[in-house]
């Protein structure tokens, strides 16, 4: 069997994560299984072992015991508090700032004693008080957090992008580098951008205020901060003064692009409540960076989007660097809903602009005459299948018993395996009737 998302539920039960979403347990051409609600943000039980099934009676002990978890599992001090614990901070002399490794969280002298066991560093300076991303230890649970941080060089491409796009205002959901990059930025005369940072990581609570940070998990569109945050959102979503805004995310690889989708859908249609005259019939802008091969399903949720050829990368990723060739270069794009002539990529790094596909793309990325498009998805000049009727890449080699093309060393044994849900051919599993 496997398991499918049927997305947010009203009135769905909560875990330390916000509301769990609703799943199904489905079998091949057998009819829908039993539905459950899990964890939205951790795929992983042993992050959150949250699990209860749709139809199941909860006793009134047991969801009394499942608030007081949830309360045992927030954060030790709140936003407000953790904002008044930096004014402290700040006006400490260098030698009295101290940043506990362990707790990742910043000490006052009056907590010294408590973390007298710890590792910790001590002479905090302002450079690093605005480089918070650089303090703290990235979180690499690669499901739910993996906190793989932008490259100085895609980084500064991004801001300088936005810039001349003209964007005044970046909606930063889970970028925090590119967030840190704006507010470092910010306190220069010439620089009009503002950066609004929304991140599942309450550890930046303690560097940015209520205006500059909301704590939120992009898997259920759920703001711990409640209507508040949710309004400084929308506030910051409002384009007075024609300062137009743009949304950048950069979610983990391995979250559930479905549920991706519902909750940037729904930070959409926040910006469209803002009754702005033309946004009845435009999408908000946006980045999405995610990696190429998941193109169709981006495309399947939003079909204005398009995927260019820049290649983004890393710098804690052990493999997503720049430079590398063939297939160890970084798989991850940008997808947007901009017209993809106006995203402009560096020639100096082997960028360059295709005048039939109107868009920049790698020099590797040769124009098809026959698909009358630049085809290559991974930065090498793919070919041309006549049998095919497709470009495929440069390894695959057409099989005839498969009737495709696939890698030379493979196992002929394809069979037409239709939908999962239903068994059906023509519709895949997140689209199968049967779960409407």
């Amino acid at each position: 069997g496997a398991i499918a998302l049927l997305g947010p539920a009203p009135g769905a039960p909560s875990c330390p994560h916000g509301p769990a979403l609703l799943f199904v347990k489905t079998s091949q051409g057998k009819e829908e299984g039993r539905r459950f609600y899990a964890c939205s943000a951790c795929r992983d039980r042993k992050d959150c072992n949250f699990f209860q099934w749709e139809d199941e009676k909860v006793s009134e002990t047991r969801l009394a015991a499942r608030e007081e978890y949830n309360r045992n599992h927030q954060p030790s001090f709140t936003h407000r508090q953790n904002v008044d614990r930096y004014k402290n901070f700040v006006l400490l002399p260098l030698s009295k700032r101290r940043f506990c490794q362990e707790c990742q969280q910043l000490l006052l002298p009056a907590e010294w004693e408590k973390h007298l066991d710890h590792q910790f560093l001590c002479d905090i300076t302002t450079a690093q008080l605005k480089s918070p991303s650089q303090l703290l230890y990235p979180l690499e649970n690669k499901k739910t957090n993996a906190q793989y941080l932008f490259a100085d060089r895609s980084c500064q491409f991004l801001l300088n992008l936005l810039i001349n796009l003209g964007f005044r205002r970046v909606l930063s959901v889970g970028t925090p580098r590119l967030h840190e990059m704006i507010q470092s930025k910010a306190s220069q005369e010439e620089f009009s951008i503002r950066s609004l940072l929304l991140d599942i990581d309450f550890r930046y609570s303690q560097f940015y205020t209520e205006d500059e940070f909301c704590h939120y998990n992009m898997f259920n569109h759920h703001f711990f901060g409640g209507e508040a945050a949710r309004e400084i959102c929308r506030k910051f979503l409002y384009e007075e003064n024609d300062e137009r805004v743009i949304m950048v995310t950069d979610p983990p690889f391995g979250g559930l692009v479905e549920a991706l989708a519902s909750s940037f859908k729904k930070l959409m249609a926040m910006w469209k409540e803002t009754e702005k005259e033309g946004h009845d019939n435009k999408e908000m802008p946006m980045f999405w960076i995610f990696p190429y091969f998941f193109e169709s399903r981006i495309l399947d949720f939003f079909p204005s989007f398009s995927m260019m050829d820049y290649q983004v990368d890393y710098d804690n990723h052990a493999l997503y660097k720049h430079g590398k060739t063939g297939r160890r270069q970084s798989p991850v794009r940008i997808f947007t809903n901009l017209t993809p002539s106006m995203i402009v990529l560096p020639e100096e790094e082997g960028y360059r602009f295709c005048t039939v596909c109107q868009r920049y793309v790698s020099s590797g990325n040769q124009h098809c005459e026959i698909c009358n498009a630049c085809t290559s998805k991974d930065g090498r000049r793919w070919k041309h299948c006549i049998l095919c009727k497709k470009c495929v890449k440069p390894s695959w080699f057409h099989c005839n018993n498969c009737n495709c093309c696939t890698l030379e060393k493979h196992s002929c044994e394809k069979t037409d395996v239709g939908c999962f849900v239903c068994g059906k051919a023509g519709h895949k599993r997140s689209a199968c009737p049967s779960l409407s």
